[in-house]
């Protein structure tokens, strides 16, 4: 049976997805704040 130590996984790719994510969220809320500013300057 095989021994896991903590604290030994490679955790890379995870964190470049995780990162990824945190940047789509990001764009995601500036694009919608933006639209809102948007339609309320132009009277919708």
């Amino acid at each position: 049976m095989a021994e896991h130590e903590h604290g030994t996984m490679n955790t890379d790719v995870q964190e470049k997805t995780f990162a990824g994510f945190i940047k789509a969220c990001t764009w995601v809320a500036g694009v919608s704040i933006g639209v809102l500013i948007f339609l309320a300057l132009v009277n919708s």
